[in-house]
């Protein structure tokens, strides 16, 4: 198994309904599906890269390389873990978490996307408070940052449910057009005020020294 060698394939995140992890081979080819089946409107783009803008086909591909990429380029200096999110046993998308110096700025990152059936449901909410579970309570961040286009309501949504607080504007080129994001910030304090969704971290301290902690939580 993987995770004789790479002790983050044994790490689990799980709520009431999800279970986030990193996906093996056989869960990736999975993950890939659901990226090439959609994850958003094609009307407008959430991303301030583009990667949607494929087809179907190049879709799978990129998520599968993308996952992979970052198992390959993982530091405990500068690391990205890109989580499956499972509903009922499928694979319904993705979870990132990344972090640049985690062991001195002790914040992080987060970033997601979810197969378009699976919309609306309220997972979105409940994938990301797992990742914020993990960062906060398993690994002692003191803060998380996001951003989201002004115009996604949907991500803006679950960042103020989940305590973020806004941290200015941000503008990117998209489709050859300028675009603006709210960037947000969530600190530790606010995040327990707003803790609602039931968390439990499994394996997690075989990955301690990967993520650059070691057994220390802060």
């Amino acid at each position: 198994m993987e995770e004789h060698v790479w002790p983050l394939y044994a790490l689990r995140i799980t709520t009431p309904r999800l279970e986030l992890g990193l996906p093996g081979l056989a869960g990736l080819a999975e993950l890939a599906g659901v990226a090439a089946g959609g994850v958003h409107d094609e009307a407008r783009m959430p991303f301030t890269v583009p990667w949607t803008d494929a087809s179907p086909r190049e879709r799978e591909q990129a998520t599968f390389q993308h996952v992979l990429g970052t198992v390959a380029a993982w530091r405990p200096e500068d690391w990205t873990l890109s989580l499956a999110v499972r509903c009922e046993g499928k694979v319904v998308g993705r979870q990132d978490v990344s972090a640049d110096h985690f062991a001195v700025t002790r914040e992080a990152q987060t970033g997601s996307w979810l197969g378009l059936p699976h919309h609306g449901r309220g997972i979105g909410t409940e994938m990301r408070a797992a990742a914020l579970h993990l960062v906060f309570e398993g690994l002692g961040a003191r803060s998380v940052t996001s951003a989201a286009m002004t115009d996604n309501p949907a991500s803006l949504r679950v960042s103020q449910k989940l305590g973020y607080r806004d941290d200015g504007r941000a503008v990117a080129a998209v489709r050859g057009v300028v675009r603006t994001l709210r960037r947000l910030r969530l600190e530790r304090a606010d995040w327990e005020a707003h803790r609602t969704v039931p968390v439990e971290i499994h394996g997690l301290e075989r990955c301690r020294d990967l993520f650059g902690v070691g057994g220390d939580t802060g």
